[in-house]
C-alpha cells in the first residue's frame, strides 16, 4: 500500500545506510539510538535490518544496511522488497538522500514484495507497512509498474485446472477492454480455415480447444511495436511425456503469454504513442488420441513443413505461426517471450532469461535498460554455423536438432526461420519462476523482463 509523501507526520523515516557511510549516519542520530545500534552490532551489512524504538517502545527510525555501494551506486529493487514483511504494522517514508530514479526503484520494489497469492488459501489478517510516496515519484507509475507484474505474476501462480486455456484467453479481453484495445480470438478448427495448423495440431488433443488471441491497440501511423507470447496452459510434453518431475512447473509454461500480457498493460496504461500488437497463440500440450506423432510433418502458416523431432518442442510450433503472422505487418519491433528450453537455464541458470536478436544495437540497449531496472538478462548468440543440423530429410526442417549441445540456440534459430520482414526480432528465453525463498520474493511466478521491456518501448517512443 503506497500514498502520498505531502504529509509524513506520524510516519517512521527508513534509512539506507550504507557501510560507508555508517560513522557518519551513527553520528547524527540521538544518544539513546547510538546506543541502541551499538547493542545490536549493526554495521550496515547488505539487507540487514535495525529498528529503533522511540522513547514509547513504537518504532521511531529503520535502518536497512545497503553493504558496499557497487558500480555506480545505484539501488535495486529487492532491497526495499523484504521490508513489507519484515517492519512492524504503520506508516513510513523514504529518508532523504536517493536520486529520483533510486526513489523510484524503491517504492517500487516495496510495492513488489507486497504482493501474496493467495487465492487458494486464507492469509492471517496483518497490519500492513505502508510507505507513503518518496517527493517527486509519480504514484501512477508505481501502481502501474505494481498492477502489471502483480497480473503477470498470477498468471504464473495459477495452477492449470484454473488456468486453462479459456481463462487465460479471458485474462487477456480483460486487459484489452480496460485500455480499449480491439480483440479478436481465432478458435479450435477456424486455426485451420485461418492459417494456423501448427498451433492447432499441437493443441488439438486436450479437451480445451487451442486459440490465437490478436489484440491491437493505439493510433494508425504510429510506430509499431508487436509482443508474441508463448501460452502453453500446461505442458505435458504431449507422446514424448516428461518425467513426472519435469511436470511439477509445467503450470508456468504460459509464463511468456503472461509476461506479453504484463508488459503490454504497462505500454497502454502509459499511454506510450506506439502502434501495439499482442498476439498468443495458446493451447494445452496434451497426450490423447488424436495427439500430434513424433515423425509427423506439419504444415504452418510460412508455408514451411516440420518434421517433429520431438513433441515436448512444442512452444515453438506454436510460436512459428503467431510470429510469422506478426512478421507479416514488417512491425518496426517484433518481440516474443517464450519458456523455450531447459538448455537456456542450463547456460545462464534461471534468474538470466537468453535474449537472442537480429539487431546489435537493440540487444545492448534493453540489455542496459535490464540491469539498470533489476530486471536483466543475457545475450546468446543466433550462430548460424548451426543452422543446418536444424534440417530435415522429409521436411523443410525439423523442430529439434540431433544435437546434445546449444539447446537454446537451436530454439532461437528455429523461430528466426519464421522472421523476416520486421525491422527487429528479439527472442527471450525466460524461466518466469523463483525457486528459492528471498524477502520479497517468494517462491512462486517470477514475471521476468516486463519492466525492462516496458521502459525499453518508452524510452525509443521518447526519440
Amino acid at each position: 500500500m503506497m500514498t502520498s509523501a505531502d504529509d509524513q507526520t506520524g510516519s517512521v523515516p527508513v534509512h539506507l545506510v550504507y557501510e560507508e557511510d555508517l560513522e557518519r549516519w551513527i553520528s547524527a542520530q540521538s544518544a539513546r539510538a547510538q546506543r541502541w545500534i551499538e547493542a545490536h552490532a549493526f554495521k550496515a551489512e547488505r539487507n540487514k535490518l535495525l529498528v529503533l524504538p522511540g522513547p514509547e517502545g513504537a518504532p521511531e527510525a529503520a535502518a536497512l544496511g545497503m553493504g558496499r555501494r557497487e558500480g555506480n551506486g545505484s539501488l535495486d529493487c529487492w532491497c526495499a522488497a523484504g521490508l513489507p514483511g519484515r517492519l512492524p504494522g504503520g506508516r513510513y517514508h523514504l529518508a532523504a538522500g536517493p536520486s529520483q530514479h533510486d526513489a523510484l526503484t524503491f517504492a517500487f520494489g516495496w510495492a513488489y514484495g507486497q504482493y501474496k497469492f493467495e487465492r487458494y488459501r486464507r492469509g492471517a489478517a496483518q497490519r500492513a507497512a505502508e510507505l507513503l510516496t518518496p517527493p517527486g515519484v509519480d504514484p501512477a507509475e508505481v501502481e502501474r509498474l505494481r498492477a502489471a507484474t502483480a497480473l503477470a505474476r498470477d498468471l504464473i501462480n495459477t495452477p492449470a485446472n484454473d488456468m486453462t486455456p479459456e481463462a487465460l484467453t479471458q485474462a487477456a479481453l480483460d486487459v484489452a477492454r480496460a485500455a480499449g484495445a480491439a480483440q479478436r480470438v481465432v478458435l479450435g478448427e477456424e486455426l485451420l480455415k485461418e492459417g494456423f495448423p501448427a498451433i492447432h495440431a499441437v493443441g488439438r488433443a486436450a479437451a480445451i480447444a487451442p486459440r490465437l488471441v490478436d489484440l491491437r491497440w493505439g493510433e494508425e501511423g504510429r510506430p509499431t511495436v508487436t509482443l508474441v507470447g508463448k501460452g502453453v496452459c500446461f505442458d505435458s510434453g504431449g507422446l514424448d511425456v516428461k518425467p513426472a518431475a519435469s511436470m511439477l512447473l509445467m503450470k508456468k509454461d504460459m509464463g511468456g503469454a503472461a509476461i506479453a500480457l504484463g508488459a503490454a498493460r504497462l505500454i497502454m496504461d502509459a499511454q506510450l504513442p506506439v502502434r501495439l500488437r499482442v498476439i498468443l497463440p495458446i493451447v494445452e500440450n496434451a497426450i490423447g488420441a488424436n495427439a500430434f506423432r513424433p515423425g509427423d510433418v506439419l504444415a504452418t502458416r510460412k508455408g514451411l513443413r516440420v518434421e517433429v523431432g520431438n513433441t515436448d518442442a512444442e512452444g515453438r510450433l506454436i510460436l512459428c505461426d503467431a510470429l510469422a503472422l506478426a512478421d507479416e505487418e514488417a512491425p518496426e519491433l517484433l518481440i516474443d517471450a517464450a519458456t523455450l528450453t531447459g538448455a537456456a537455464r542450463v547456460a545462464l541458470g534461471p534468474e538470466l532469461p537468453a535474449l537472442f536478436s537480429t539487431d546489435d544495437a537493440a540487444a545492448d540497449e534493453l540489455l542496459s535498460i535490464g540491469f539498470e531496472r533489476s530486471d536483466p538478462m543475457w545475450r546468446l548468440p543466433l550462430w548460424a554455423g548451426y543452422e543446418e543440423e536444424l534440417s530435415s530429410k522429409v521436411a523443410d526442417l525439423n523442430n529439434v536438432s540431433s544435437s546434445g549441445f546449444a539447446g537454446a540456440v537451436f530454439g532461437a534459430l528455429f523461430l528466426r526461420r519464421f522472421v523476416a520482414q520486421a525491422r527487429v526480432w528479439m527472442h527471450l528465453d525466460v524461466y518466469g519462476w523463483n525457486g528459492k525463498e528471498r524477502p520479497g520474493r517468494p517462491v512462486g511466478a517470477e514475471p521476468q523482463c516486463v519492466r525492462a521491456l516496458y521502459e525499453f518501448v518508452r524510452r525509443r517512443c521518447a526519440r
